[in-house]
């Protein structure tokens, strides 16, 4: 697991990084390390992610118990606790609003995993979570049956989650995944999407 120093310059690099390349917007979106076993590093509610620095962000147990911040954590912060009880191989989460893969979830699908294997292999099959309040417990409780076998989260009409053990697998999954979307919406505009074939 990192340092507390490491999970700041990292969770700060990858919320710049997120908005240079147009996944969040605004307030959009969260990003979380876990610490221990017990504790996670989380960013604030309210903040434009683009200007949080390392001494913004939050140290929060698993049980939602703010440790250290003089800022309230993020209104997603039931999510990534959720993800982070259910998996203990998970060291971190990534919500963004990335434009082309939201608007998948917004159509309320998710992405055929069996079209591209940069898409196998970097990110998995995709789960589809049923539209709940964002923010809410009952969003976070709809991810528990969803947990295993997945790495990445479409949520109707919201955005989307990625995990993996380092913030750096969580944050290239959330790339490949949008990545992924404008591929197979651009192959629907030519007229045709042509999956693997079993034995492929």
């Amino acid at each position: 697991m990192p340092t507390l120093v490491e999970a700041r310059r990292g969770i700060v690099q990858v919320c710049r990084r997120m908005y240079e390349r147009g996944l969040i917007a605004g307030q959009d979106g969260n990003v979380s390390v876990r610490l221990a076993p017990d504790r996670i590093l989380i960013t604030p509610a309210g903040m434009p992610k683009v200007d949080v620095r390392g001494t913004d962000l939050v140290e929060v147990t698993l049980a939602g118990v703010a440790r250290k911040g003089s800022r309230a954590p993020s209104s997603e912060m039931a999510v990534h606790l959720e993800i982070y009880r259910g998996r203990a191989d998970v060291g971190a989460v990534v919500h963004a609003h990335p434009p082309t893969a939201t608007a998948f979830a917004v159509a309320g699908e998710t992405l055929a995993a069996n079209v591209l294997p940069e898409l196998v292999y970097s990110v998995g099959p995709v789960a589809f979570v049923p539209y709940e309040t964002p923010g809410t417990q009952a969003l976070a409780a709809r991810f528990i049956p969803l947990l295993a076998g997945h790495d990445a989260w479409l949520m109707a009409n919201h955005g989307a989650v990625t995990a993996g053990a380092t913030l750096s697998l969580a944050h290239q999954r959330m790339e490949s995944l949008e990545h992924a979307a404008r591929i197979i919406l651009a192959a629907r505009a030519l007229g045709k999407v042509v999956p693997f074939r079993h034995e492929q």
